[in-house]
């Protein structure tokens, strides 16, 4: 099949979440089981300067009038894959060429465009799948997140009208950003007057590009199981739960994977020495990280300190209220925390305020670093993940990966790859971290002191880890999902 992944983002690119960590590496799987996948980009500066071989392809109109854009085509070759992905990249220097964050500007305000920006992508995709490449044409197009929910719109108009029979899909990656603007931007989307309505983009009054993808999608898909029920109820639907039990029919939970390119220990450039698990031998190579990391980052170098770490974004959602809540009790029994992330302007402070009362113990990294984050997963032994909701996370997988412990609360796809360390669990060689269900500081520290717990018993530790470690993890598998799914869209747009 001619499939097409749309998304704001893509590692190695650009990268502000697990989007981009997906975006990069499901082109690569899909090829790898045959299929002809290419990628849609929008133009900002990181990505421009990362696609090698940029040359025009088409220009068209913007849907919100007269004004025009280019398309050009590329190559992004990522390190180990055994062909570059190709990529269509949308020329919008006005819209797109701007410093910083790609969403939002220097006060962390969205773009007041931010409808044009993103709509742009949308439209580009489905002009691709009415010819606007005479060379390749989709046959299925696979919008991810609200960026590109307005494609499915797009498309659905465009079939309706006769002029392409490409089907859709449609990722949530995360419900709670849904790409809300006002009423009157609608004006801007080219759609017709019909798709601003309850059966369709319309959302309180204002319109949600999130909406416009979940319901004119073929079908939809999230990128866990759990999340995938989880987003069917009105605790965890952000008012969409509605809209998804009656789409339930056509949405799937694919879990994410690991790219074993990029996060692999036993190969990792980013680690002082790489190290890996044929049966619980060869972690020298853990030890001498741990320790590295600690020099680097100013903490006592003691091997017998649990490590605990934390790459994430600084917010509410990811429970950070309770790692702070929980600090004095995780720094009497010994352990270290080492923090790596950028949010909320409260959560940094509080988290810098730690790190200067304690620097032996707390390390405190504010803003993200690549090299950093495989570091403190090569040298950390437990990673925190106490989330309110995790659609997916790709933080406790390389957690696993790593051979650093998750300590995950048992929600979306948390629940779907961590094993507690039951008894029973434990015996049967399927425990793999530490889960606790209640959010709330109780049950959070009931957890740590399971972690400090086992971390004492250092043969069930290794045991344990061992397990982490040999989880799969894979890419291909995925891609199988994804090919069905994309096989049930061809279907439903009568392809």
């Amino acid at each position: 099949m001619r499939i097409l992944q749309v998304s704001a983002e893509l590692f190695p690119l650009l990268k502000t979440g697990g989007l981009a960590d997906v975006a990069g590496a499901l082109p690569l799987a899909l090829m790898a089981a045959g299929q002809d996948a290419r990628v849609l980009l929008p133009g900002f500066p990181a990505i421009l300067a990362g696609v090698r071989d940029l040359a025009p392809v088409a220009e068209f109109t913007a849907p919100w009038g007269q004004e025009r854009f280019g398309l050009r085509a590329g190559r992004i070759a990522i390190d180990g894959a055994a062909a570059p992905i190709t990529a269509y990249v949308i020329d919008a220097p006005a819209l797109y060429d701007r410093p910083g964050n790609p969403y939002e500007d220097a006060t962390r305000q969205p773009y007041g465009d931010n409808h044009r920006r993103f709509a742009l992508l949308g439209w580009a995709a489905a002009q691709l799948a009415q010819g606007l490449d005479p060379a390749w044409q989709p046959e299925v197009v696979h919008a991810h997140d609200w960026h590109a929910g307005l494609a499915p719109a797009y498309l659905h108009f465009a079939r309706e009208a006769g002029a392409t029979r490409t089907g859709s899909v449609f990722t949530v990656h995360n419900l709670a950003y849904q790409g809300i603007s006002a009423p009157w931007n609608f004006a801007d989307l080219g759609l017709p007057a019909p798709a601003f309505h309850m059966n369709g983009l319309e959302y309180h009054g204002q319109v949600s590009f999130m909406k416009g993808g979940l319901y004119f999608a073929d079908r939809l898909t999230t990128v866990s199981p759990t999340y995938a029920r989880e987003i069917q109820t009105p605790e965890q639907g952000f008012g969409l739960d509605g809209l998804l039990r009656l789409r339930g029919g056509v949405l799937t939970g694919i879990l994410n994977a690991v790219d074993d390119q990029v996060w692999n220990p036993a190969t990792d450039t980013a680690l002082v020495q790489g190290y890996h698990t044929p049966e619980g031998r060869h972690m020298a190579g853990k030890a001498r990280c741990k320790a590295v990391l600690q020099h680097q980052l100013g903490l006592a170098e003691r091997p017998d300190a649990p490590l605990f770490i934390l790459v994430s974004r600084l917010t509410e959602q990811k429970g950070l209220h309770l790692v702070l809540g929980g600090l004095d009790a995780l720094l009497a029994e010994g352990g270290q925390l080492a923090l790596l992330g950028s949010g909320e302007a409260w959560l940094e402070e509080a988290f810098r305020e730690r790190a200067a009362a304690a620097p032996r113990s707390v390390s405190v990294t504010i803003g993200y670093n690549e090299t950093l984050a495989h570091q403190l997963f090569g040298g950390g032994d437990v990673t925190l993940v106490p989330s309110l909701f995790e659609p997916c996370g790709l933080t406790q997988m390389y957690g696993l990966k790593y051979g650093s412990l998750p300590l995950v609360r048992r929600v979306g796809g948390l629940a779907d790859t961590v094993v507690d360390c039951t008894l029973e669990d434990m015996a049967s060689g399927h425990a793999t971290g530490f889960v606790f269900d209640r959010f709330d500081a109780a049950d959070y520290e009931r957890a740590l002191r399971r972690a400090f717990a086992l971390y004492q018993r250092a043969p069930d530790w290794r045991r344990v880890r061992g397990n982490a470690m040999r989880r799969p993890a894979d890419w291909a598998t995925a891609a199988d999902q994804y090919i069905e799914v994309y096989r049930q869209a061809l279907e439903s747009a009568g392809t």
